[in-house]
């Protein structure tokens, strides 16, 4: 029975259409006489989605009772039962009730698809599980409802619902996805722009992704090497030299011209290590293009020219960026170098760059080595001078030259076999021993043309040759294959120079090295996979490449780390002598992910602490700053209540107003702690507009005495682009606290000034002031500086007042009074345009 085909409609965030677009494909399907079922949707009571559902035949749900409540599922049985061609599944990462079929919605899926009917699902990009702790630094909400990143790449066609995020929360406020008692909320938290413009990017990266991805499949299956340029993607090819900054340099600014553009820098090792690259370089490059935005990667390479031009066609590279050649003029003879080579092998889809540097032309620091890997072409050239040389200096001595002597011509056939060891190694020597020295018998020494020989001593000379060619060729092939092995050393210290550089650099993403496994050994896929016990099932913890291997029995290649890990790998046979390199990277593969494990703990123990210490602090709060002030309004409530005594008019005005004043404490108290939750939530958004301050600034000082502030807001100042509100709060915070702080006869300034772009505003005290120890420590939540009385606050005002200021661009900093006391001065981004003139209005007021 063939698998049925998985269609998943994507989308950034709940709300962008994905339910209504599934259902008006179902109704294209329906109408062309496909045999279409609802299995399962939710439509969460929206009306546009809920018509849809009309005309659809729906499968009745299963009904499963958890404590005490009755909920519905999918009902897989009946839709196996009912055996339709495709089947409608809303909410793929959706957790079933316990006692269902199967733990997740997916699972049930897998089934329907197991059983040859087609699906098309929804899911948010939020809830893919790679995706968890990302969308969780966003939005700060941890998706607890996951589909694993393969359940949704296996998928035969994935359709991303896009929609802006200024639409997406038109239809929020119209009441199109929440019930209205709900908007306000969800727009102030999960909705906000930017939460919504991030979703937004990371589903489109995601799609792109998977789009290079099947692009690469398509072009693998059908063997299509020509390049497609569907984004440009430039290749930049690195020496280790001191050229390689500006060559990273152009790439970014060629890639900038272009929408999408990415940049690929690749240093390519020789196999046989021999190179003059120098690995701090390399280090200084590799930091250099991550940071510009695009990635580094470490191939070796029998060839340099090939192998760039490989890996430039594997990535479906559309430019290579390559410096012009260090070489001096004379060095062009052993070859047109690499930059002509892959110019002229590049193709007409695939353009090159010769880029000009200040090292061009200045030589190489160190001579390039030649390989000691003998190739099949030196190999032929061995055999040739070996076989065939003996048989042309025959030629050559007997009919052209007169005689030289036996012992100039055993010299001359000495040299050929010398070459053919150099050429070809030690079997091409050994060939050219035997049949010089029988050429040598047969037409040089007396009697010729025979094999016999007269004088002794010819004997002794031919002896001598023998061996002589043969410890030559011995010694000359033991040299290369020594050569070889160190080569191969030096290309092995240079890839572990490099993990140990990612180790140092505290590098802790396991798909990155995972990707380095794969880039280094010419693999097709790489996977690490760990277990619990011998018993249990692998699972895979990160993977890289098409069809990862899902146990280490199914790879090429696997890697045991410990009793219950393994690293395997898929595409080819690994030789033995690499797997000492591949063990490096293995263990360094479990390194990190335990690292990256234990910093999850750690953050989450930091969280933890974190939350601890502020409720510990705000049960404080409660427990004595703000029922101080309940106990005085309850206190002064049961006075005016109390029967037994008769209060005069004084008396009840006092007693309402110290009412009143326990009023404002609560209030002051309470909007401070909302304000700091807001804060700690990432849910302060500001409505940037332009204001001037003297509208603002007044308005914060209705908590304050009157004649206890002196404001001095010249009217040249420029605009502000601040949040008014924001504004108003933070000044009255820093405006409360200097005048709690000040001597009674002693009045707080509020000015204000332009410098460049910004606007201070500074509020003045003669208090007792801050050591510049305590400066920052002043703006944490819940802390007092010195003896300050427990009814003064709970210690949010200024953090609240930072926070504010911080969300609007600004800042907010704490200095010395000149005299004594404190000056907190908050920095404000000045709006663009001309200066306003009000002259109906002081320049300074006082209140």
């Amino acid at each position: 029975m063939a698998r049925g085909k998985l269609r998943i409609y994507l989308g950034a965030a709940p709300g962008v259409g994905k339910t209504y677009a599934m259902l008006s494909e179902a109704h294209r399907r329906v109408e062309r006489g496909t045999d279409c079922v609802v299995a399962f949707v939710e439509h969460h009571n929206r009306p546009r989605t809920e018509v849809m559902l009309h005309g659809l035949e729906q499968i009745p749900r299963k009904e499963l009772e958890y404590r005490g409540t009755v909920f519905t599922e999918m009902d897989v049985d009946a839709v196996l039962a009912r055996r339709p061609e495709v089947a409608l599944v809303d909410e793929l990462p959706h957790t079933n009730i316990p006692g269902s079929r199967n733990i997740k919605r997916w699972q049930d899926v897998e089934e329907l698809l197991a059983a040859g009917i087609d699906v098309i699902t929804t899911v948010n990009i939020q809830h893919l599980e790679s995706l968890g702790d990302v969308v969780e630094s966003i939005t700060g909400v941890r998706q607890q409802e996951t589909v694993p990143d393969e359940v949704v790449r296996r998928a035969d066609q994935i359709e991303l619902v896009d929609m802006s995020p200024q639409a997406l929360r038109r239809r929020m406020a119209h009441g199109n996805i929440y019930k209205p008692d709900k908007v306000d909320a969800a727009l102030s938290n999960y909705f906000r722009p930017g939460n919504l413009t991030a979703l937004r990017e990371l589903a489109l990266l995601w799609v792109a992704d998977r789009v290079d991805e099947y692009l690469t499949e398509y072009r693998s299956e059908h063997r299509v090497s020509k390049i497609w340029g569907s984004r440009e993607r430039i290749v930049v090819g690195l020496t280790g030299g001191p050229e390689g900054r500006t060559l990273i340099r152009r790439a970014a600014r060629l890639a900038e011209k272009g929408a999408g553009g990415e940049v690929l820098a690749v240093y390519i090792a020789r196999s046989d290590g021999l190179t003059s690259a120098s690995p701090k370089e390399l280090a200084v490059q590799r930091t250099l293009v991550e940071d510009l935005g695009g990635t580094f990667h470490h191939v070796i390479g029998e060839d340099i020219p090939t192998a760039l031009l490989d890996f430039a066609r594997g990535v479906n590279a559309t430019q290579i960026v390559l410096g012009v050649s260090r070489r001096k003029g004379w060095q062009y003879v052993f070859g047109p170098g690499v930059g002509a080579t892959v110019a002229r092998e590049s193709g007409p889809d695939l353009d090159v760059h010769l880029i000009t540097h200040d090292e061009a032309g200045k030589g190489r620091g160190l001579p390039v080595a030649r390989s000691a890997r003998l190739g099949r072409s030196r190999v032929i050239w061995g055999w040739l001078v070996g076989v065939g040389g003996p048989a042309l200096m025959t030629l050559l001595l007997t009919s052209v030259t007169p005689s030289v002597g036996l012992a100039n011509d055993m010299l001359l056939f000495l040299t050929l076999t010398v070459a053919a060891a150099l050429l070809g190694g030690l079997y091409p020597a050994l060939a050219s021993a035997v049949v010089g020295s029988l050429l040598l018998n047969w037409f040089f020494t007396p009697p010729v043309h025979t094999l016999t020989i007269a004088d002794p001593k010819n004997i002794v000379a031919i002896a001598i040759f023998v061996g002589v060619a043969v410890s030559v060729a011995s010694v000359v092939d033991l040299a290369a294959r020594r050569t070889h092995q160190a080569a191969r050393l030096r290309a092995e210290s240079e890839i572990l120079s490099v993990l140990a550089g990612s180790v140092l650099r505290g590098e802790t993403s396991l798909e990155a090295l995972l990707e380095r496994v794969r880039e280094t050994f010419g693999m097709e896929s790489v996977a690490l996979l760990e277990r619990d016990s011998d018993v249990d099932p692998w699972t895979c913890a990160g993977s890289v490449g098409p069809r990862p291997c899902q146990s280490p029995e199914n790879a090429d290649v696997d890697m045991p780390v410990g009793d219950h890990m393994a690293l395997a790998l898929s595409g080819r046979v690994l030789p033995a002598e690499d797997r000492r390199v591949l063990a490096a990277f293995a263990a360094q593969a479990a390194v990190v992910l335990d690292r990256q494990r234990l910093q999850s703990q750690a953050d989450q123990s930091r969280a933890l602490a974190e939350g601890n210490r502020i409720r510990t602090a705000l049960l404080a709060a409660v427990s004595h700053d703000l029922r101080t002030p309940l106990a005085g309004i309850k206190a002064a409530v049961s006075s005016l209540r109390s029967e037994d005594v008769a209060w005069s008019e004084e008396d009840q005005a006092e007693l309402l107003e110290g009412i009143e004043e326990g009023a404002d404490r609560l209030d002051n108290l309470v909007g401070n702690l909302l304000d700091m939750s807001r804060l700690q939530t990432g849910t302060v958004t500001p409505l940037i507009r332009e204001i001037d301050l003297d509208e603002v600034v007044p308005m914060a000082l209705g908590g304050v005495p009157e004649d206890s502030v002196e404001l001095d807001i010249p009217e040249t100042l420029p605009m502000v682009a601040v949040d008014p509100g924001l504004l108003e709060r933070s000044v009255a915070n820093l405006v409360e606290n200097a005048v709690k702080y000040s001597p009674a006869e002693e009045r707080v300034l509020v000015s204000a000034s332009a410098m460049a772009d910004r606007v201070e505003v500074r509020v003045v005290d003669r208090g007792p002031g801050v050591p510049d120890a305590g400066k920052d420590r002043i703006f944490e939540p819940f802390q007092r500086y010195g003896d300050a009385p427990r009814g003064a606050g709970v210690g949010l005002g200024l953090a609240v007042a930072r926070g504010f200021a911080e969300a609007m661009r600004g800042t907010l900093t704490a200095e010395d009074t000149p005299g004594g006391g404190l000056t907190m001065v908050l920095t404000l981004p000045a709006a663009p345009g001309a200066h306003p003139i009000r002259p109906d209005l002081p320049a300074t007021a006082t209140s």
